[in-house]
C-alpha cells in the first residue's frame, strides 16, 4: 500500500492536482479546500457533498492531521497556552492571548530555535527542525477547534481575530513554509484572516525581509531590543551576522514600497541593559536616520530560571516610553501575561521535556 499524502499545507494549485490524479472534476478540488479550511472538517466521512465513493477514495489516499494537544494551561487573565505535538513526537507551543472581544494567536514556525537570543527560553533549546506549512496552519486550526469557530465567520464576531507569527523559532529561517502557511492562512475562501491581521516577528535576517513581507502581504515585526550594534550583540549573536545598518535599510525598503506601512520594533525591557533615557533617544535617532515609520511594543520582561536579566522597573519603562511618545512614536507598554502558567515562549516545552528527562 502507498503512503497517504497529507493534505494539510497544500496548496490550492496543488490540491487540484491530487484530485486530477483521482480522475475527479476540477470543481471537487475547491469543494475539498472548503471541506478542509472554511468547514474545519478533517474526517472525510462528514464531507457530505461528496458521494460515498469519492469519500471513500479520499479517505484511502490521503490524510488531514492536527497537531495532538499534549498540554494546556488557562491563566487568570484568559491567557491559554497548548503544548502541540506533531506526528514524529516533536512538539511546540502556541498560546493564545485574549482582549475584550478578539485576541491573538501566537503560533510557531521551528522546533526550537537557532538564534540563541540570551533573554529568550526558546532560544536555550537547540533547533530540532523547520515546521512543515501544514505544520504551522495546523496549530491556527486547532485553536478553532477548541474555540469552536468553525465554519469561518466574519472577522468581527472572532475571537480569534489574530495571529502572531512570533512564537518558537525564527521564521525567516523557514521561508519556504512560512510563505505558504501564510497564503493559506489569509485564502478568502477557507480560514481568510486578513493579511493586516497578521503580523510575523524576525530577529533581523535582513536578506529575507523585504522578499517575506512582498510574497505574504502580512505586517512586520522586528525584534529589535537595543538602540545600538554594541548592546544589541551582546544580547542577539544574529546582530554579529546581520548589524542594525543591514535591518533598518531592510525595513526602509519594506516601507519604500507603500509608505503607509509601519512597522513595530519588539523591545524588551531588560534591567540595566537598554532600559535608560539616553537608549531612548538612540533609538529615537536611529528611527529618524533611516526615516522609518515605527511603532514600539515595550515588553515587561518574564524572567525565567536561569537567564540572568532582570525586569526593568515600572518607572523605568515609563519613563523610556514618554520619551518615546514625545517624539511622536506610539510606545504601548505590553503588560505580561499568564505568568501563572509559564507564558514565556518555551517555558512550558521546556518543564515537559524536564519531566520526561
Amino acid at each position: 500500500m502507498t503512503d497517504k499524502t497529507e493534505l494539510l499545507g497544500l496548496s490550492k494549485e496543488e490540491i487540484a492536482e491530487q484530485i486530477s490524479k483521482l480522475g475527479e472534476k476540477p470543481f471537487r478540488a475547491k469543494q475539498l479546500w472548503q471541506w478542509l479550511y472554511y468547514h474545519g472538517v478533517s474526517d472525510f466521512e462528514k464531507m457530505t457533498s461528496f458521494s460515498k465513493d469519492l469519500r471513500a477514495k479520499l479517505a484511502e489516499n490521503f490524510t488531514i492531521t492536527r497537531p495532538k494537544i499534549v498540554t494546556e494551561q488557562i491563566s487568570i487573565d484568559k491567557t491559554h497556552k497548548w503544548l502541540l505535538e506533531f506526528a514524529d513526537g516533536q512538539r511546540v507551543e502556541m498560546v493564545y492571548i485574549p482582549e475584550e472581544d478578539r485576541g491573538a494567536v501566537c503560533i510557531s514556525t521551528q522546533v526550537g530555535c537557532a538564534m540563541g537570543c540570551r533573554f529568550c527560553h526558546t532560544g536555550s533549546q537547540k533547533l530540532t527542525r523547520n515546521l512543515s506549512a501544514g505544520e504551522i496552519v495546523g496549530q491556527f486550526m486547532v485553536a478553532r477547534d477548541v474555540y469552536n469557530e468553525w465554519p469561518t465567520k466574519t472577522d468581527e464576531n472572532r475571537m480569534l481575530s489574530n495571529i502572531v507569527v512570533m512564537g518558537m523559532g525564527e521564521p525567516l529561517q523557514n521561508v519556504e513554509n512560512v510563505i505558504k502557511a501564510m497564503n493559506i492562512i489569509t485564502d478568502g475562501e477557507g480560514i481568510s484572516v486578513s493579511r493586516r491581521r497578521i503580523t510575523l516577528s524576525t530577529s533581523g535576517i535582513a536578506p529575507k525581509i523585504v522578499e517575506v513581507a512582498e510574497a505574504t502581504g502580512v505586517r512586520l515585526a522586528i525584534s529589535l531590543h537595543a538602540p545600538t550594534d554594541e548592546i544589541r550583540s551582546q544580547i542577539m549573536p544574529i546582530n554579529k551576522k546581520y548589524p542594525l545598518a543591514e535591518v533598518m535599510k531592510a525595513c526602509q525598503d519594506y516601507q519604500s514600497k507603500d509608505g503607509s506601512r509601519y512597522i513595530t520594533f519588539e523591545y524588551l525591557m531588560l534591567n540595566g541593559v537598554n532600559d535608560s533615557i539616553e537608549n531612548a533617544n538612540q533609538l529615537i535617532n536611529l528611527m529618524k536616520k533611516y526615516q522609518i515609520n515605527a511603532k514600539f511594543n515595550l515588553i515587561a520582561f518574564n524572567p525565567w530560571p536561569g537567564c540572568g536579566f532582570e525586569p526593568s522597573s515600572n518607572n523605568r519603562i515609563h519613563a523610556f516610553a514618554k520619551v518615546l511618545n514625545h517624539a511622536g512614536y506610539a510606545a504601548p507598554i505590553r503588560t505580561p501575561r499568564g505568568q501563572d502558567i509559564l507564558a514565556a515562549c518555551g517555558q512550558l516545552k521546556s518543564k515537559k521535556d524536564q519531566q520526561q528527562g
